[in-house]
């Protein structure tokens, strides 16, 4: 086949694998469901509250894989968080059972092709990287037979409290101003803190840790952490796509953690489903950036020895957003 043919019938697969996932995020929001806090909420899985892993490497999945492997866990109801596929399954003593259908997960990269390279060392410019999109197939560890027991044992219920200990200590480690106090949970970028009222405001306190990472998550963007586009205005497709990041955010913190919030008012739902029909490719964009938030606040976690020593965040009295 000829290059350009290759190149472009690639680009055509990575449009249709953009497409492909921008609907199902897309179906689920229209449905009035979060993909991102789903998982933990719902009757229909008996995996445990997790972030999905690979079970030969132990590496985590990030970005897009971990709505698509959260979603494929709950529409199929398996029992465990832990993937990998055919080969991998074989390698550990197991093997897929017959029948099984995997779930397709996507990789992203970037490459020069030879041609670009040419083209930039006859003009002496540096080569422009083309990115591009893989799919390609894993499988649920309870769908195969024959792996090592521990593969499939989830971790251990968390035992809720006002304030977990170890988002208390991963906040103050972060070194983020954080207040506790007033009404209202926001962030403000021009002064660089972040207020969310007490837990004992919320209906269920256990939320108060989902709207704490939330805030820490749009904190994460500042010029001298992530250094995200915090610049747009309440309503704007930018506030919203922010918004987007920082829920899913927090999502995975809360999932990193163990923590089990309930299910959010999808107060941004349809903002959010207006930004996918007008860009299938933000959904990939936006859980990429939310992954990096993600790994940047779970970052600050301490070591369980030094929660004992870590002193309480600081309440504040109700405050206005400058």
């Amino acid at each position: 086949m000829p290059r350009h043919e290759a190149h472009t019938r690639s680009g055509a697969d990575r449009t249709n694998l953009y497409a492909e996932i921008t609907s199902r995020i897309l179906a689920e929001l229209e449905a009035g469901r979060l993909p991102w806090i789903q998982p933990w909420d719902t009757a229909a899985s008996n995996a445990p509250l997790a972030m999905p892993k690979n079970a030969a490497t132990g590496s985590g999945y990030s970005g897009i894989n971990v709505l698509i492997l959260w979603g494929a866990v709950i529409q199929r109801g398996f029992t465990c968080q832990s993937w990998l596929t055919f080969r991998q399954a074989l390698s550990l003593g197991g093997h897929v059972r017959r029948g099984e259908h995997g779930t397709t997960i996507v990789y992203a990269d970037r490459f020069v092709p030879d041609d670009e390279k040419r083209r930039a060392h006859e003009i002496g410019e540096d080569a422009q990287a083309i990115s591009f999109l893989k799919r390609f197939t894993v499988f649920n560890a309870a769908q195969c037979e024959g792996l090592p027991d521990d593969i499939t044992i989830g971790a251990p219920a968390r035992e809720p409290g006002l304030i977990e200990p170890k988002v208390e200590a991963l906040i103050k480690a972060s070194g983020i101003e954080f207040r506790i106090g007033g009404d209202r949970a926001f962030y403000v970028p021009a002064h660089d803190y972040v207020m969310v009222p007490p837990p004992q405001a919320f209906f269920e306190p256990i939320n108060w840790h989902r709207t704490a990472l939330h805030e820490c998550s749009h904190a994460s963007g500042a010029p001298r952490r992530l250094n995200r586009d915090l610049s747009g205005s309440f309503g704007s497709k930018k506030y919203a796509f922010e918004e987007l990041i920082a829920e899913i955010s927090a999502a995975f913190c809360c999932a990193a953690l163990g923590i089990v919030p309930t299910v959010r008012h999808a107060d941004y739902i349809g903002s959010w489903a207006e930004v996918l029909r007008e860009d299938n490719r933000a959904i990939v964009r936006a859980a990429s950036q939310a992954s990096k938030a993600a790994d940047y606040l779970l970052a600050f976690l301490p070591n369980d020895d030094s929660l004992e020593t870590t002193a309480p965040l600081d309440t504040h009295e109700p405050m206005e957003a400058a």
